[in-house]
């Protein structure tokens, strides 16, 4: 019988902070995801393309001064930025075995991560625990979107 620390191994760990740090733990978390290439290389351009629509949707604001058209001017041209990595993303995913539903929350928990960054480090706003609230409810979103889905087949 495996021993642990001078303790039986299958009557389990000595604290919650135990189980923590054991790595079996940690690596089924996330076994509720799809892993694969095509999940993976949905995940990166939809980052990408989050980058370019957060510029494109709240950028300006840091420019009050310009007038409004030459705001949505800018903000389309960056936007289109954003498109040619977005459709590419969502087409990717969709092929992989996302549905349109996973695909959505994936993008939402993107935009999410990325904006609070950016609001409070370019825009100066204050960071609030409303942002902390908001993200642990997309992980429940993204929780219970994935859940019991199959991993898509890799491409």
């Amino acid at each position: 019988m495996p021993v642990c620390h001078g303790r039986d191994a299958s009557s389990g760990p000595a604290s919650p902070f135990q189980a923590l740090s054991r790595p079996d733990f940690w690596f089924g978390v996330w076994d509720f995801l799809p892993m694969s290439s095509a999940f993976l290389q949905t995940t990166g351009l939809l980052i990408v393309s989050n980058v370019f629509m957060t510029f494109a949707w709240y950028g300006h604001l840091k420019f009050k001064g310009s007038a409004w058209l030459v705001a949505a001017l800018v903000s389309w041209g960056i936007a289109l930025f954003e498109y040619l990595f977005q459709v590419p993303a969502n087409r990717i995913g969709s092929n992989g075995g996302l549905t349109t539903a996973q695909l959505k929350i994936l993008q939402e928990v993107i935009t999410l991560s990325m904006f609070v960054p950016f609001a409070v480090l370019y825009l100066g706003e204050k960071p609030r625990m409303d942002f902390v609230w908001a993200g642990l409810c997309m992980l429940g979103a993204v929780y219970f979107i994935f859940r019991g889905a199959a991993a898509p087949a890799a491409h």
